[in-house]
């Protein structure tokens, strides 16, 4: 079971980045896209077939999946993630200070 997933916020605990907040894009295996974290610039060339003008484009950049932490909003701080097995048989994830489930 992934302990980060798309949508998730998370927070930037190492890095250049560190202390940024900001919601997961996408997950490539141990990579990570954080939303507005990470900002590089992107020269592209113009493609009329795809309709995209050229020029410097800024975009997020990956960060490794360990240097981001599931962020809770109770307590205001990234913090592990464990996994729990409900009664029907599903396995859901809890932050491992409060117990509280991440998945709805």
């Amino acid at each position: 079971m992934n302990r980060i997933r798309k949508g998730d916020q998370v927070l930037v605990i190492a890095g250049k980045n560190k202390g940024q907040r900001g919601d997961v894009l996408r997950v490539d295996g141990d990579r990570v896209f954080v939303s507005n974290v990470n900002i590089v610039k992107r020269h592209t060339k113009p493609n009329p077939q795809a309709n995209q003008a050229g020029g410097i484009v800024e975009r997020e950049a990956s960060i490794h999946i360990s240097n981001v932490q599931p962020f809770n909003p109770a307590t205001g701080k990234g913090e592990r993630v464990g996994a729990k097995s409900l009664e029907d048989g599903r396995k859901v994830r809890v932050f491992r200070s409060t117990g509280e489930q991440l998945d709805v």
